[in-house]
């Protein structure tokens, strides 16, 4: 007749055979996760100079956070600031610091793709409005640029305040422009008026802004932490 204290052997044996396969498998499973985490890391940091204007009443001031993720040409990106801050002053905007950052990042995230732009957004966390360059896109449908608002970011909210802009838009200047005002707006609205800066197709002609999209411009971008009040 077995004894009383053989009768735990074995339940003894299992749990000490579980255990070990147990943390094995956390050992596997923590590992596979750090080996998994993609390597983002900010190279070099940049203050583009900006033009040196006095405030004036009633101005707005904006900073930008520049995030280079494909090794853009950085001439073309300050070029383009340059173009976009001249055409964002008629409304009374002034962009007074400009970040640009240097990015190292993994082949797998260099094109826009929601679930990819989520994951570098919060593993960056970036000041915003952050305009990233990248190196094409893999969304459908596809577009040069794009940009995501508070309105059209309630399901990937890393991405909010932000423009992505892949290598190869035409009048990079005018495209960031473009976006920059959405997100400011935080509307996705296009005005075909010939001339205006929001039609659908960017071109050199399209560059103004009427008086009621600089007052939602203000209005929102201001509500929205965005902008900031200069000179009263």
């Amino acid at each position: 007749m077995p004894h009383a204290r053989d009768k735990v052997r074995l339940p003894i044996f299992l749990a000490i055979s579980f255990m070990s396969v147990l943390m094995a498998a956390l050992t596997w499973v923590c590992c596979d996760a750090v080996a998994a985490t993609p390597d983002f890391r900010i190279e070099e940091r940049s203050v583009l100079p900006m033009p040196s204007t006095a405030a004036t009443r009633g101005q707005h001031t904006l900073t930008l956070t520049l995030a280079n993720i494909s090794g853009w040409n950085e001439a073309e990106i300050r070029a383009a600031t340059t173009t976009a801050t001249g055409i964002l002053a008629q409304c009374g905007v002034r962009i007074t610091e400009t970040e640009l950052l240097r990015i190292h990042v993994p082949e797998s995230h260099r094109e826009f793709h929601t679930s990819r732009a989520r994951e570098l957004a919060q593993a960056l966390s970036l000041r915003k409005p952050t305009v990233y360059f990248a190196a094409g896109t893999r969304q459908r449908p596809a577009f040069d640029a794009e940009a995501i608002g508070r309105g059209n970011s309630r399901t990937r909210p890393e991405l909010a305040d932000t423009v992505w802009i892949a290598r190869g838009a035409r009048d990079l200047g005018l495209v960031m422009a473009h976006e920059l005002v959405h997100v400011l707006m935080d509307s996705g609205e296009h005005d075909n008026t010939p001339g205006n800066l929001m039609a659908e197709d960017t071109t050199p002609d399209n560059t103004r802004l009427r008086a009621a999209q600089c007052a939602r411009i203000i209005d929102t971008g201001t509500r929205n932490g965005l902008l900031q009040a200069g000179v009263d």
